[in-house]
């Protein structure tokens, strides 16, 4: 599998799907400022010179300074990147749960677009487009030589406008052609079925502004009829979110005053421990809706569904009920991001996306690089195949862990078992793909969820 140059950004701006932590001031305390570095500069500036002077064409001042700031950035690990002044109006956008364009996180490979996952309900899900495809031309127009940022620029466009995509996709002797009309993508972060009558599916797709509040409702709802005897959250192929919207769910199951989650970097600001209280998941002076929720909803059973797709924010609430024992944590090893980034706004409406800390579970142990591993392993079929995904630690400069626990991080692809094709797509297995059916029937580890907690249910009975 190539190295991602680039990742996590997101067709028509969504933040780069993993995102964790959504701050729009600098850092208050900041350390000691250091000598610069005399030479490196020296240097920096007659290759700059060089540029101006000698280059075929020429180049505008601007041009070269944000691309150089770009380049420091975007090299530093996968996360970190500059924001101009529409990528950082997209970001702000997008964590209101609404933005345009066609719906899929990309990231950059060896000069195409890789798709690393079309989001639930959008042209670019409906039309079939899968992660790992790579987009190769857009409209008649080569992708190679394109910075990620404008192939991402020409993928947005107005709502009913369309654009055609040219994709090599593993597997297929030919490249498909498919033409998306681009729309205002609103998601749906939370929702929810009664199965069976007795046992709730709660599904989280992201960590918006409001995702906490939704949860509440969403509770509510499957409550009213009755008692639940079990609880499904199914947090597969959520890409994370705000900090905040994280603590808050993580916070409808956790008792009052438990730490949820730790930061840890250079500076003060990035060093912090969350719990579940309302200063910690409530901004404002908002309405504790966690209230709300009904109090058997903190000792039903409880059952959280992960795999490769879950990031970031998904993993701080798989990670945090699974370190209280509040839920049995079912599925695939999770995609593994354990850093948390900054937004500082620069002057010109622009942002740099910073990289400042990692984030730790309540016991310590980081994600890093490694991801949630689940207490019982299930994969996405009966014939135990699951789909081959990208992970955190395939991306090219991923932080590494940095308080080593002795364990391996966990492998980017299960191996593949007796009688099994490696890279086979599961749908071709009877995998039933999220968005298509809430709760499918064909959903085979939410099937083995629900029978675990019809398990859990006769031995408390006895």
């Amino acid at each position: 599998m190539g190295k991602l140059k680039q990742a996590g950004l997101v067709c028509a701006g969504l933040a780069g799907g993993i995102l964790i932590s959504l701050q729009f001031s600098a850092m208050a305390e900041k350390e000691a400022r250091v000598s610069l570095p005399v030479e490196e500069l020296r240097t920096f500036a007659e290759i700059f010179n060089a540029v101006k002077r000698g280059y075929v064409e020429p180049v505008e001042d601007q041009k070269l300074i944000t691309h150089a700031i770009s380049g420091m950035l975007s090299n530093l690990d996968p996360h970190s990147s500059y924001l101009d002044a529409d990528a950082f109006k997209d970001l702000q956008t997008t964590t209101q749960g609404e933005f345009g364009g066609l719906g899929i996180e990309v990231g950059m490979e060896d000069g195409l677009v890789k798709v690393i996952s079309p989001i639930e309900d959008t042209p670019a899900d409906r039309a079939g487009v899968k992660a790992g495809d790579l987009i190769f031309k857009l409209d008649d127009k080569l992708v190679k030589g394109m910075t990620l940022t404008d192939a991402v620029k020409r993928m947005r466009g107005k709502p009913k406008t369309e654009i055609k995509l040219s994709i090599l996709r593993k597997g297929e002797p030919r490249p498909i052609e498919i033409t998306l009309t681009r729309e205002i993508i609103k998601v749906q972060s939370v929702k929810s079925k009664l199965i069976d009558e007795y046992y709730g599916y709660l599904r989280v797709t992201s960590f918006q502004e409001n995702t906490t509040s939704s949860v509440v409702k969403h509770l509510n709802d499957l409550y009213e009829p009755g008692s639940l005897k079990g609880l499904v959250l199914d947090l597969r192929n959520d890409p994370g979110g705000l900090l905040h919207s994280a603590i808050g769910v993580a916070a409808a199951f956790l008792p009052y005053g438990t730490l949820v989650t730790s930061t840890d970097g250079r500076v003060p600001d990035a060093r912090h421990q969350y719990f579940a209280n309302p200063e910690d998941y409530l901004r404002g002076g908002k309405e504790d809706f966690i209230r709300k929720i009904p109090v058997e909803a903190l000792k039903v059973p409880m059952i959280v569904l992960i795999n490769g797709g879950s990031a970031s924010a998904s993993e701080i609430v798989a990670g945090a009920l699974q370190d209280h024992k509040r839920a049995v944590i079912m599925g695939t090893t999770s995609f593994g991001k354990g850093s948390v980034q900054t937004i500082i706004p620069l002057p010109g409406s622009t942002a740099i996306k910073l990289t400042t800390a990692r984030y730790f579970t309540p016991s310590g142990r980081s994600i890093q690089a490694k991801g949630i591993i689940p207490d019982i392993t299930v994969e996405e079929t009966p014939n135990g195949v699951s789909a081959m995904r990208l992970r955190e630690a395939d991306l090219e400069n991923h932080l590494e862990d940095n308080r080593g626990d002795g364990k391996e991080a966990a492998p980017a692809t299960p191996p593949a078992k007796p009688g099994t094709t490696p890279g086979k797509d599961v749908d071709d297995e009877g995998f039933e793909p999220q968005g298509r059916e809430l709760a499918s029937k064909k959903d085979y580890q939410l099937n083995q969820a629900i029978n675990l907690l019809k398990a859990m249910q006769i031995v408390q009975s006895r």
